[in-house]
């Protein structure tokens, strides 16, 4: 299937690892032009020079305040324009609700709402200009179903998966079109690598990792955590010619956890 995004040029953050690096690879392996985002500069060029094509690289933290603007543009400067966003920096951690501090509320906004809100407050308007363009944020399940294991991420992936509405409904009319994908558990680093989350929640609980691990899956219908290339096929159809009427959706990718069909 020609997905039409050959030689598009993409954002991409938190693009080093987990399902940033797959969805990078993704859309380069399709002919695409790729920036890839991370804090590590130096892990970011390593990962746009393994793509080729092309592709380039930029270190930035979306959290801070211009990180939108210079990203966007270097995007624009080197590539042309800005045909594809994929907001999927962010992170997680196992705190209760009765541990989480003012300041770790305020992070989980800035990554997972501000940052997103600044990038997309910078690409939208050009993408318009240029005639169109596609925007994926990456959200999470959590947001759909309230977690106990860190409340100040579920609440801003929530406010993350609004986020996205809005700018759906504010572009729709430009051809700008705005989704949103919320996976579940995915075996990438943030979950199975060392001090990950399942790290966490074994510490937490008196088990081991694969304890921890296998206490997840069975959480989930499929009875598994996904790859990092099953969310990334997704996000990369979004990311597509082929998506042309899907705009304002908040796709699960999470094995059936959320138990609903919204």
């Amino acid at each position: 299937m020609d997905l039409g995004i050959t030689q598009k040029a993409c954002v991409v953050t938190g693009a080093t690892r987990g399902i940033g690096l797959a969805t990078a690879r993704m859309l380069a392996a399709d002919g695409a032009r790729v920036l890839v985002v991370a804090r590590d500069a130096d892990e970011a060029a390593r990962v746009a020079a393994e793509l080729g094509g092309g592709c380039s690289s930029l270190g930035a933290d979306v959290t801070d305040q211009d990180a939108g603007e210079r990203i966007v543009a270097t995007c624009a400067e080197r590539f042309g324009g800005v045909d594809v966003l994929v907001n999927n920096a962010g992170t997680s951690f196992v705190r209760s609700l009765e541990e989480l501090s003012d300041e770790d509320w305020q992070q989980q906004w800035e990554l997972h709402v501000m940052g997103p809100l600044r990038l997309m407050r910078a690409a939208g308007p050009r993408m318009a200009a240029a005639g169109g363009g596609r925007i994926v944020n990456v959200c999470s399940s959590a947001g759909k179903r309230p977690s106990l294991t860190n409340p100040a991420y579920a609440v801003t992936k929530a406010a993350q998966l609004s986020l996205s509405r809005v700018f759906a409904d504010r572009h729709a009319a430009d051809g700008v079109l705005v989704n949103a994908v919320a996976p579940g558990a995915v075996t990438s680093p943030l979950w199975t690598g060392p001090g990950g989350l399942a790290d966490q929640a074994a510490a937490a609980r008196g088990i081991s990792h694969d304890e921890a691990l296998a206490a997840q899956a069975a959480k989930i219908p499929l009875g598994r955590l996904a790859e990092p290339d099953e969310v990334a096929a997704v996000i990369v159809f979004l990311c597509s010619a082929r998506a042309s009427t899907v705009t304002g959706a908040a796709w699960s990718a999470d094995g059936g956890t959320v138990a609903t069909i919204v």
